[in-house]
């Protein structure tokens, strides 16, 4: 197994998939443009900031991803030609880490904030805490999407890592 074509393979995968936060960012954009102009109901004009805030944030992390991934890109093959095995270590370190992070905010945190402004929908009455709420669900909806498929790449990469090391196949 070639462990530089497995990295350079998810680095391409991962450079495919952070365009769709900035997809999604733009959409909340023009959603919330189209609030801005034709919103006539409270509901609809408390749309306006949220869903301008979530496109921001979206458009802001597709952007700062694809440019991370970029820079990694072209350091892989460097830092595989210096070093296999420092390279095979260093990442194997950096995705168990990455993992570590999907499961606790990807897999917890995200649902929880998706739980509580379920119930900030329930009990809380206000059109501007509304909009806030249900464009927060929104946006973490896009995020479980985006990161779920990403999460299972970054598993498989790092089991290929595992697999590289324990076999010493550099």
């Amino acid at each position: 197994m070639d462990i530089l074509k497995t990295s350079l393979d998810w680095t391409k995968d991962e450079l495919f998939s952070t365009p769709f936060f900035i997809f999604f960012g733009i959409i909340f954009l023009i959603a919330s443009i189209g609030f801005w102009q034709l919103g006539k109901t409270d509901l609809a004009k408390a749309y306006i900031v949220p869903t301008l805030i979530a496109g921001l944030l979206l458009t802001i992390i597709g952007s700062g991803l694809y440019g991370n991934n970029r820079v990694r890109m072209k350091h892989f093959e460097k830092q595989y030609l210096e070093n296999p095995s420092a390279f095979v270590a260093s990442e194997i370190t950096r995705t168990k880490d990455t993992l570590k992070e999907y499961q606790l905010v990807v897999f917890k945190i995200i649902p929880i904030i998706i739980a509580v402004s379920a119930l900030g929908i329930i009990f809380l009455n206000s059109p501007m805490i509304r909009a806030i709420f249900i464009t927060t669900i929104a946006l973490m909806i896009v995020l479980l999407l985006v990161d779920g498929t990403a999460h299972a790449r970054i598993n498989d990469y790092h089991q290929k890592l595992l697999i590289t090391a324990e076999n010493e196949t550099f």
